[in-house]
Parts: structure tokens; C-alpha cells; sequence
């Protein structure tokens, strides 16, 4: 949390870190700040221990200005619930004014001070200004939502000394926070909250579909109830136009709740207020539903959600088993099989929960080998398949039984080359089929709706390049996107919305996003959770690697899968609990045990995928 450097050094103010585990209370080391314009980072804290936290010190009596800035950015990464202690650093109409909430910006180090270069006295004695400055690395707004950035950080800070005690503070700040990225992953957690696609079902059974919206909350700061309070807000801007929220406009915690844990019984009661008093029971379930979705994820312990009304009656509540009936997510349905394709290009599979390495012919048409394939995809019923053929120009749907015909091609391309033909296909959970032909021509994503019909043509009025490899989520309501321009090849994230218009079916992708800033070539993705993907790439300069990526572009916490060279296609399934699967140029199909190495399946196979 600092350290002595070269030049003057001083005394800057300090934290107390209280261990849980003892209750003892350790002070920061010190470090010096520039009284003049040379450049000095100010350290971004080592990370620490899940059981520690961090409190920050208020400022010391006649604490210098420098020492009054040092002290303020120490004071942003501790867990002080209000800033509160950030706040003493301030004037007193500064802090009235200051909104921390608003925005937390993420940089690559701990933010560098530069004193103002004016000549000295410019301002007087009484008064100084200070530049913050950095590379940014990602911004958190004021939902909670993380978005990438890049580019320089230049803020400034101004200071005045009063004239009376004599004691300087900041009078003029930028909004929000701001800290270096070890600081950031100690403070921060990324947690998945829920709502329901606006107009999407989980095929045959009706339910509403569940969509993992990923926010960031202080991992220290009473996180559940920031949890509670973030879902009842609403969904972040970019997923918003796709989901909807059974909790009535305006519904919160009933006021002055803070602190929510689960009792012994693990069951977490949530007091609304008056806006969700008039509730049926079946809009009742759905909420206690995203609840518990939303809170799982935080917390695996909890088993139950229960909702109270303004005045402390029981409202309802849902057990894990009773959410789960009530709404359909994709991480909580594990695939009866692993699906590739053999030596002879036919369909096999192999069920997800053995450790044998034989394979079978699925039923069927695609099974028996009555065309040659290249790439397919299994609806997530896992009773119908699309697969297209080796030279990659027509794709054909065939059901997964017995007597499951072929029948015509649903799409075919006229591009001239295999490379310029279509991609791998894709399945959602509502039972429709995406598909993108790379023709250079004429080059076009499309969905089949239920996999059969007429494609439509989905627009794509932000795409600069071709698409070269596609992964809808289960969800229907975001897609996956391997996008080429110019020799690099991205990962890039949409919002697909469907209209309708004088009764036909439109479909956009809009608002792409990166996934995977800073990558020079991404060679294979798959969907690996509800928010997560699992990519296969290089960034500028550096080696092929396999990582975890959320689609908001931050990066999970936990290890990323084992090293393994020569990796051509991935496969992953939205249950963590099912192994993750590739092949490689070196070992053929390979699979990834949960806690174990990678273990040879078949040399010779390829397309590995799990449904969808």
C-alpha cells in the first residue's frame, strides 16, 4: 500500500486494514508525493486477502496538499460504505456535491499527480491544482455496468487552504472514483442479476427465459443488498430494450432495509415497498424468481427467496427447485450428450457424464452419413440437428431419430471458395437456427425461424467487416461474433431484436460491443455461462491462449482453463459442471475435467459442440 521512493519523502496518511479472521488493525507503509511537476504514480494496492478489509484514515492535522490527494485516493479503494472518510478530505460544499456513486474509472496503475505547471504564485499560496493521469483501462457507470476503454485518463483537482484553520482540502473534483485496476479487482465483483427475454420462450415449455445481466458491486460494502438494490433498478441501458422485469416500476427494499443475510434455514426475506403491494402470486414467483437467480450467483448458499410486503406480510416465496420451474436458464440445464463429428464426417456423440472415449452414430440422417459435413449444431432439445456440408455451401436440418429424413437444403451460398461459404450454425433455446454466409459478394447473417422456413435476412447496421464464426446465446437475445477486418480477426457482442411488420419477422443485431479488447486474432469461442464465453486467441505479439471472457469485455475472476497448444474449435456448455472440449491439431478431440488435464478423447474428429 505504498513504499519509500527516491527524492523527498513524507509521511502520507494512512490505512487501517482489519483482519477478520483476528481483529487486528495494521497501518500502511508511506511514500512520497512530487511538490513540483515532475510525474510520480501514486500505487495501486497489492491485492489483498479475502478476509481483509480496508478502512481509510481521515486527514492528519496539517497534512500538506499533497499529502490531502494521496490520502483522498487512498481513502477511494477502501470499504468504506459512503466514502464518508473520502468526504473529510473535501470542503464542505465538495462533498455535498461529489457523487462517487456515478462513475468508477478503471486504469492500467494507480493514477499519476502532476503538480499545475503554472509559475509559482499564479494562483497563491492559498490555492493549488493537481492533474490526475493514467491509461484507462474500463469505466463502471453509475448502473453498474463495465465497458472497456482505452486512451489517456486527465483529470484535475483543485485545492484551497483555508484561511482560518489553515488546513487545505479539495474544492473541485471530477465525479465518481478512481484507482488502479489491482484496486479495482480487490473493491469490485462482477455478479450476474436477472430478467426475462421480452418475447423469447424456451421452446415447447412456455417458460420466460432467463438473461444474466452482468453489473459490478463493492465485493466488501454489504454486496447483497447493493445486489437486491441493483436488480430492482432495472436492467443496465444496452441490455434494457430486450428484457423485462416483473417487479412493478418503482419497486425497492422497504426503506432504511440494509444488511440482507440468509437465516439458519438459508432463506433470504426481502422487504419491498409499497409499489409491489398489489401483486398476483404468479407475478409474485417470477419476482422472488430473478431474486433468487440474482442472488445465487452471489451467494450459492442460498437456497430460498422470500419476498414481505411493506407492512411485514409474507408475499411469497421460491425454493431453487421452484425457480427453476418457474423460468428456464440456460446454466442450470446440463446436455445429456457431446456431439462431433467422425473420421467419416458423420454425426456421433457421447454422453456428457461418462469418461469413456467410444462415440456413437446419432439417429438419423446425419448419423448415417447421407451427406458429408463439415460443421453442425444440436437444438437444445437435442432432438433436431443443421449441419452444413463439407464444402461448405448448403445447410440442411435433420431430426435426430430413427427415421429423421434429409430433405432439401434451408440455405445454400454461392461463394466461390470453401473459406467464403457459411459458418458453423447456431441454435437459441426458442428453437431458431442462425447462420452467416461469408460470401464477399453478397455477405449475410440469417435466421431460420424454428429452423425451417424462409431465412430471414438480419440487419446489421453496425457490422464493419465479415463474420467468420457465430454463437447465439440460449437466450435468444444476445449473439456472439467472430468478426474479420483487415487480418484481425474479433470478438464481438450484439443485442438482437425482433419486430414485426405487416406480419413478417424482423431481426436486428445492434449495439456490438467488444469482448475481447486488446486481441489481434480470436480463432474459436464458444458460450461457457450465462454471461461468460470461452475464446481461443493471441493478443498483438503474443502466444495462442485459451481464457474466459464476459461479454461486457472484463475478465472473471478465477484461473483460466489449462494450457493447450494447436487449439482449432471449442465447445463449452453454459453448465460448468459439464467438461469443456476441443480439438487440437497435435491430439484431435481432447476434453477439460473439471480440476484436471486435458485427456484425449479421438485423433480423428472434429466440430466438437454441445447443444445449441
Amino acid at each position: 500500500m505504498g513504499a519509500d521512493r527516491e527524492g523527498s519523502a513524507r509521511r502520507r496518511p494512512a490505512r487501517a486494514v482489519a483482519y477478520a479472521a483476528c481483529g487486528a488493525v495494521v497501518l500502511a507503509g508511506c511514500a512520497s508525493m512530487p511538490d513540483s511537476g515532475d510525474l510520480r504514480d501514486v500505487e495501486s494496492t497489492p491485492r489483498q486477502d479475502t478476509q481483509v478489509r480496508v478502512f481509510a484514515m481521515p486527514p492528519q492535522q496539517d497534512a500538506s496538499s499533497t499529502e490531502i490527494v494521496q490520502g483522498f485516493l487512498e481513502a477511494l479503494t477502501s470499504d468504506d460504505p459512503n466514502y464518508d472518510t473520502a468526504r473529510k478530505y473535501l470542503t464542505k460544499a465538495a462533498a455535498k456535491t461529489w457523487r462517487p456513486e456515478s462513475q468508477a474509472m478503471v486504469l492500467a496503475n494507480g493514477p499519476s499527480l502532476q503538480t499545475d505547471p503554472r509559475p509559482a504564485g499564479r494562483e497563491g499560496t492559498n490555492s493549488i491544482t493537481y492533474t490526475l493521469q493514467g491509461s484507462r483501462v474500463a469505466t463502471v457507470d453509475a448502473q453498474q455496468a463495465y465497458t472497456p476503454a482505452d486512451g489517456s485518463y486527465r483529470r484535475t483537482v483543485h485545492l484551497t487552504r483555508d484561511a482560518k484553520s489553515g488546513q487545505w482540502r479539495i474544492d473541485s473534483l471530477p465525479q465518481g472514483v478512481v484507482m488502479g485496476r489491482s484496486d479495482f479487482q480487490r473493491n469490485y465483483t462482477s455478479v450476474d442479476k436477472y430478467y426475462f427475454a421480452s418475447d423469447t420462450s424456451a421452446g415447447e415449455t412456455g417458460q420466460p427465459v432467463a438473461v444474466a445481466d452482468p453489473v459490478f458491486v463493492r465485493s466488501r460494502v454489504d454486496p447483497t443488498t447493493q445486489l437486491v438494490r441493483s436488480l430492482l433498478s432495472g436492467p443496465t441501458t444496452w441490455l434494457g430494450p430486450v428484457v423485462r422485469s416483473s417487479f412493478p416500476t418503482g419497486t425497492a427494499l422497504k426503506k432504511g432495509v440494509s444488511g440482507l443475510t440468509p437465516d439458519d434455514q438459508n432463506r433470504l426475506t426481502v422487504p419491498l415497498n409499497v409499489k409491489a403491494s398489489r401483486i398476483g402470486s404468479v407475478k409474485c414467483g417470477e419476482m422472488a424468481t430473478q431474486l433468487l437467480f440474482t442472488l445465487r450467483n452471489l451467494t450459492p448458499t442460498v437456497d430460498s427467496v422470500a419476498l414481505q410486503s411493506v407492512n411485514g406480510a409474507h408475499m411469497c416465496d421460491v425454493s431453487e427447485e421452484q425457480a427453476e420451474a418457474t423460468a428456464w436458464r440456460a446454466s442450470t440445464k446440463r446436455p445429456d450428450y457431446l456431439y462431433f463429428l467422425d473420421g467419416k464426417h458423420r454425426l456421433v456423440r457421447m454422453a456428457t457424464g461418462g469418461t469413456g472415449t467410444g462415440a456413437v452414430a446419432v439417429p438419423g440422417s446425419f448419423g448415417a452419413g447421407t451427406k458429408l459435413l463439415r460443421s453442425v449444431a444440436v437444438a437444445r432439445d437435442e432432438r433436431t440437428a443443421a449441419g452444413v456440408t463439407g464444402d461448405g455451401r448448403s445447410l440442411y436440418v435433420s431430426s435426430l431419430t430413427s427415421d429423421g429424413s434429409l430433405g432439401a437444403a434451408v440455405l445454400t451460398s454461392h461463394g466461390a471458395t470453401e473459406d467464403d461459404r457459411l459458418t458453423a450454425p447456431s441454435w437459441d433455446a426458442r428453437g431458431d437456427l442462425w447462420v452467416a454466409d461469408r460470401d464477399p459478394v453478397k455477405p449475410q447473417l440469417y435466421m431460420l425461424a424454428q429452423g425451417a422456413g424462409q431465412p430471414v435476412a438480419v440487419q446489421m447496421p453496425e457490422l464493419d467487416g465479415r463474420i467468420k464464426d457465430v454463437r447465439v446465446a440460449a437466450d435468444g437475445v444476445r449473439i456472439a461474433l467472430v468478426v474479420e477486418k483487415d487480418g484481425k480477426q474479433s470478438l464481438l457482442v450484439g443485442r438482437v431484436e425482433r419486430t414485426k411488420s405487416d406480419d413478417q419477422q424482423e431481426v436486428s443485431v445492434l449495439e456490438l460491443r467488444s469482448a475481447t479488447p486488446g486481441s489481434e486474432e480470436v480463432t474459436a469461442m464458444s458460450w461457457a455461462g450465462d454471461s461468460r464465453l470461452v475464446v481461443v486467441g493471441r493478443e498483438q505479439g503474443g502466444v495462442q491462449q485459451t481464457r474466459y471472457v464476459q461479454v461486457d469485455g472484463s475478465t472473471p475472476a478465477g484461473p483460466a482453463p489449462a494450457a493447450l497448444t494447436g487449439v482449432l474449435e471449442i465447445a463449452a456448455s453454459e453448465d460448468d459442471r459439464v467438461p469443456l472440449v476441443a480439438r487440437s491439431k497435435d491430439d484431435g478431440i481432447v476434453r477439460l475435467p473439471s480440476g484436471d488435464q486435458w485427456q484425449k478423447v479421438v485423433k480423428d474428429g472434429s466440430a466438437p459442440v454441445y447443444p445449441g
